[in-house]
């Protein structure tokens, strides 16, 4: 396409390349479940519907010091959809996802693909993995909630998005508001400056780096307000911390009535998302490698994505149905010595909402944005902010509330397994569509080898809850999995 030209990254997308390892790629994986999709009506989605968003042409390039969107100049969507024809039963399925998971994207083609298993048992298994640099997770489903209509004879409106130049639109707009946040910091630089129409290049990424390199030094300089963010203190060296080996297994629920869940935030006065995390706290917690004092004595926390859409100044929120990064991380701290549920789900109450507060999603995602332009001597302990103070990525993230359809085949099922940075190797997912929740756990295999019993854990605890899975759950989780 003649129009196609070279942009460079944003640093929120560039983040996830600078923190890729090659034992833990940045790459999300989606998988849904459809009626009857075959492979050419789904050909035809991918090339009507999803290719209007131009990003998906481009594949990320590194051009000292920075990052580029660069076209695709043989791009073919042939080479972006795998059709398997196997019959896939539940248990050969949770092998071949995984599987997939451990395949990596090619680096010479956009870093996204679709396999499709028409012929798996119990409907069409559609799976999409993307790395990180194109989307967050909100980024996608905005896509497949303004491409998935709730009626199978409602064609979806065609949105997309060109890919345009927007660091320097993203540096002005972002100096501006520092310049508002930090006035009392004296400067050289005018704060609504931004650069010319000839700094099309270098000049835009070091105005870049400049702008985050300011944003994280104030922010240490802040002590009496982000303190508790810098100054916390490492997980605990246990089983979780073990070295990667970068082979990843991943396991997911049937889906469990959400009405269950909100019966349990109802009976005790927290959020869904409460009641994952206090799940996750006493799974972990007999899997840790310690007991006794030193299980009492233990520090592990659960790195918690947050939406910071709304947080942003109005410059720099996305347009609606933009792709790109625009979330920050909680650290919560996850009570392993908590001997009752009721226990870890009240202190996992009181942390959150403490969290929530707080302006540690904000920090964040300064500092992971700040990774790839910062000085180096900075980037080890922003690094560090990731690797070394979580042991588990927990993600929740809300779907729509009725039924959708793709290229008009109801979906049935929704599933996705997050990425962890640096040397996290346990990935904890809920996913909530059409009445349903559905947990899944992703996990190197150094960390856990099997994480089927994990994910049994999760959802026994479920049952101690008042409110809970009082009656068993042997309708909402098949053994089989």
């Amino acid at each position: 396409m003649s129009h196609e030209q070279s942009h460079l990254l944003l640093p929120a997308d560039s983040a996830w390349l600078a923190l890729e390892r090659p034992e833990n790629p940045m790459t999300i994986t989606v998988m849904v479940r459809v009626d009857g999709l075959t492979a050419p009506r789904f050909r035809e989605f991918l090339r009507v519907y999803w290719m209007a968003w131009e990003r998906f042409r481009y594949l990320p390039v590194k051009r000292s010091p920075a990052w580029w969107w660069e076209p695709d100049p043989m791009f073919d969507v042939r080479h972006h959809l795998d059709v398997v024809v196997d019959r896939f039963t539940p248990e050969t399925l949770r092998e071949w996802v995984s599987a997939r998971l451990n395949q990596p994207l090619p680096m010479y083609r956009p870093r996204w693909k679709f396999w499709l298993a028409p012929n798996a048992e119990g409907g069409a298994v559609l799976l999409l993995r993307i790395h990180h640099c194109y989307a967050d997770g909100l980024s996608l489903l905005g896509i497949f909630d303004r491409l998935c209509p709730p009626s199978p004879q409602q064609h979806p409106a065609i949105y997309g998005a060109a890919e345009t130049a927007e660091l320097a639109r993203w540096t002005s707009a972002a100096k501006a508001w520092l310049g508002q946040l930090m006035a009392t910091e004296p400067s050289s630089e005018q704060p609504g400056s931004g650069p010319g129409p000839d700094d099309a290049s270098g000049n835009q990424w070091q105005d870049a780096g400049r702008l985050l390199e300011r944003v994280a030094r104030k922010s240490l300089n802040l002590v009496h307000e982000f303190s508790e963010f810098l100054v916390e203190p490492e997980d605990t060296v246990t089983d979780l911390r073990r070295p990667l080996l970068g082979r990843r297994h991943c396991r997911w629920s049937d889906p469990v009535p959400l009405d269950r869940f909100r019966a349990i935030a109802r009976a005790t006065n927290v959020t869904i998302n409460d009641v994952l995390l206090s799940c996750v706290a006493a799974a972990v917690r007999t899997r840790l490698g310690i007991e006794g004092e030193d299980l009492d004595e233990a520090i592990l926390h659960a790195a918690v994505p947050v939406d910071i859409r709304s947080r942003l100044p109005e410059q720099l929120q996305p347009a609606p149905g933009a792709l790109g990064n625009c979330f920050g991380t909680v650290f919560v701290p996850l009570p392993v010595d908590g001997e009752s549920p009721l226990e870890r789900l009240y202190r996992i109450k009181h942390e959150t909402r403490r969290l929530k507060k707080s302006w540690q999603p904000g920090i964040a995602w300064g500092l992971a944005a700040s990774a790839t332009v910062i000085p180096e001597p900075w980037r080890q302990p922003v690094a560090d902010v990731f690797y070394r103070k979580a042991s588990a990525v927990v993600s929740n993230v809300p779907g729509t509330a009725e039924a959708r359809y793709i290229a008009g085949c109801r979906i049935t099922e929704q599933m996705f397994w997050v990425p962890q940075a640096g040397n996290i190797g346990l990935g904890i997912s809920i996913v909530s569509y059409a009445g349903q929740v559905q947990f899944g756990v992703v996990a190197d295999e150094a960390v856990m080898a099997d994480p089927e019993d994990f994910l049994n854990d999760c959802l026994q605890e479920l049952a101690q809850f008042p409110g809970g899975l009082s009656g068993g759950f042997s309708d909402g989780f098949s053994d089989k999995y």
